[in-house]
């Protein structure tokens, strides 16, 4: 989740570029950079860091011309440098790029084996090098960028110039988001609205698979492969706080609403053509070590926590593996046995959690090997575990966890398909066809976000409720828990999670017509005896709010409101039914006037111990 900018017109490019990057620094800040074509000659400054870097640099060294692009990094393929910061250059063509190539290993083996020397470790810089090689053989612009671009596998948006073509600039999408801005004799592409807000409020939104050349007179749509394509702006009337927001009214709305996006970003570049394998490039353990571990801990805090317990039911499942999962201030305490057929797996969004980080450093002085599961690349816990699998969930503004949350699962579920295929604990088709489920989840979240206004409508009644219990069995449990989390954080309300069969060891105490019960329940091999439990709610007077894939009779007879998600895999299911429970506590927390992007006493990211 990267954001870039561009502009062709008559005024200076930096200042505009620079604004714009200001504006998407929340899509990244691990380093930027700008390019410049004034008189023939392209000009770019680069730093590591975050965007103020780059603008003490320009103070010093400053750029000029009419026509610029610029990005600001959320690393992916490559840590945080100014060698992997963009924009990248091969021979007269500078390219920022959003997204992720996934392709991009055969590719850089091809280009260097045809000459081409590569200055970074990133997936980006190959769509420089590649339209430099196309330009050499058709002698176009155009052409070339088109040509390049019909290489690619995987996500892109990209803003290009040419050394040559000091008229022009070329911009395209493919599965990342680019907005064009229309003004008087000028336009501007970025990432989002809010780059060019100030300069223009006519916005035109490309679809996947369309390419824009402008110059400083017109500008032309057309497909990748060269058909036409009418294109009618937009006027946008948000105001700039809201445009930040894409329109929504918090920041937590809007990463609840990218959890498709973000999942789908996370599983991109990880599975092989065959569809029967996981691909996890930077883990770093062999075959044998995985196959010889005896146990595994996952550790982790909050939320990350929560995760974990899902991934213990994952990969005892799947790969026939003993995990168990440690609250990390508790993990150090208490004397682990970690030795050389351990592997310590940690989670932290942020990747800087005091309490996880030093769990992570008692695992390696105990003789054991750690990866982590991490959202934040060359993060301390990045940095010093053997592993990582990057979650790619792009920055989270909102304190209350929610696409950090999802994604982690989806990271968990891989570990646990590679695990079982290293392991020899799953056959072949049975791999094929969990992976194909994985492929389905981005389309079966979209789906279940249409639930929103339901849920909305389903929350103003709650509002003055002071408890809540979350139910739910086997790996919906953390599920429970996660929920009632949320509702804590963002409104303040009283919440506890059980195991549903734990209800009549202590909680059925408190349930009566005041106590609201959240209950998930998908339809799996313990649904009939959820049901059962919540015949025992509603002989109390309890409201029920239930969560499910099912339809049955019993459920819409057991429950005062139900929302039904998409079914999936079993596995997969927590990832479905974590959203609900978002929204609900989100409009909970909205209707009684709750700060839900900054909930008090909280913290993004807990540093300290």
């Amino acid at each position: 989740m990267c954001g870039i900018v561009g502009y062709i017109g008559q005024q200076a490019a930096v200042e505009i570029v620079l604004d714009g990057l200001r504006r998407l620094e929340y899509r990244g800040y691990d380093s930027a950079g700008i390019a410049t074509l004034s008189e023939g000659q392209l000009c770019t400054s680069r730093a590591e860091g975050k965007l103020s870097n780059l603008e003490k640099r320009l103070k010093t060294a400053p750029l000029s011309g009419s026509l610029g692009i610029g990005h600001t990094r959320w690393a992916t393929h490559g840590k945080p440098s100014e060698a992997n910061a963009h924009p990248h250059q091969a021979g007269g063509f500078v390219v920022v790029h959003n997204g992720i190539i996934e392709n991009y290993l055969q590719l850089k083996q091809r280009l260097t084996g045809e000459g081409h020397t590569f200055k970074s470790e990133t997936d980006s810089e190959i769509i420089a090098h590649l339209i430099e090689q196309h330009h050499r053989q058709c002698h176009d612009f155009v052409t070339a960028v088109r040509y390049a671009l019909a290489e690619l596998r995987g996500a892109f948006a990209i803003a290009v110039i040419c050394k040559d073509h000091p008229d022009q600039l070329i911009a395209a999408k493919a599965g990342s988001p680019l907005v064009i801005g229309q003004g008087e004799g000028e336009y501007f592409v970025a990432s989002d609205i809010p780059a060019m807000l100030s300069h223009t409020r006519e916005m035109i939104f490309l679809n996947d698979g369309e390419m824009v050349v402008f110059s400083h007179a017109k500008m032309v749509v057309t497909t990748l492969d060269g058909q036409a394509v009418k294109k009618q702006s937009k006027h946008i009337t948000w105001n700039p706080m809201m445009a930040e927001k894409g329109g929504y009214r918090h920041f937590m709305l809007k990463e609840i609403h990218e959890q498709p996006r973000a999942i789908a970003d996370t599983i991109a570049g990880r599975i092989n053509e065959d569809k029967n394998a996981v691909l996890l490039h930077d883990l770093n353990l062999d075959d044998d070590f995985l196959t010889s571990i005896d146990r595994l801990y996952i550790v982790a805090c909050g939320t990350s926590w929560h995760a974990g317990l899902v991934g213990k039911f994952l990969i005892e499942k799947l790969a026939r593996l003993s995990v168990e999962v440690d609250i990390a201030s508790e993990f150090r305490y208490r004397q682990p046995l970690v030795n050389e057929k351990t592997l310590t797996l940690v989670i932290s969004q942020s990747g800087e959690t005091a309490d996880t980080l030093a769990a992570l450093r008692e695992a390696h002085e105990r003789g054991g090997k750690v990866i982590s599961i991490c959202n934040v690349v060359e993060s301390s816990i990045a940095r010093e575990s053997e592993g990582v699998i990057y979650t790619h969930a792009g920055p989270e503004i909102g304190v209350a966890s929610t696409k950090a949350f999802t994604t982690q699962l989806v990271a968990l579920f891989l570990f646990a398909l590679h695990l079982s295929r290293v392991r020899q604990t799953m056959s072949n088709e049975a791999l094929q066809e969990q992976i194909q489920a994985l492929l389905t989840l981005p389309r079966k979240l979209e789906e279940t976000l249409e639930l929103d206004q339901q849920i909305e409508a389903a929350a103003r009644q709650f509002i003055h409720v002071q408890d809540f219990l979350y139910l739910g069995r086997g790996n919906q449990y953390p599920i429970a828990l996660e929920g009632a989390l949320k509702l804590k954080e963002i409104s303040y309300i009283h919440a506890e999670g059980y195991p549903a069969g734990e209800m009549k060891h202590g909680p059925i105490a408190l349930i009566d017509e005041n106590l609201p019960v959240v209950v998930v329940v998908p339809q799996n091999d313990t649904y009939e005896k959820v049901i059962s439990n919540l015949e025992e709610v509603r002989a109390r007077g309890g409201q029920i709010l239930a969560v499910s894939d099912s339809r049955c009779n019993d459920l819409a007879a057991a429950s005062d409101v139900i929302f039904h998600v998409p079914s999936i895999i079993d596995e997969l299911m927590p990832v479905i039914t974590s959203i609900p429970l978002q929204l609900l506590s989100y409009h909970i927390a909205v209707f009684k006037g709750t700060d839900v992007d900054q909930p008090r006493n909280l913290a993004k990211s807990v540093t300290v111990e």
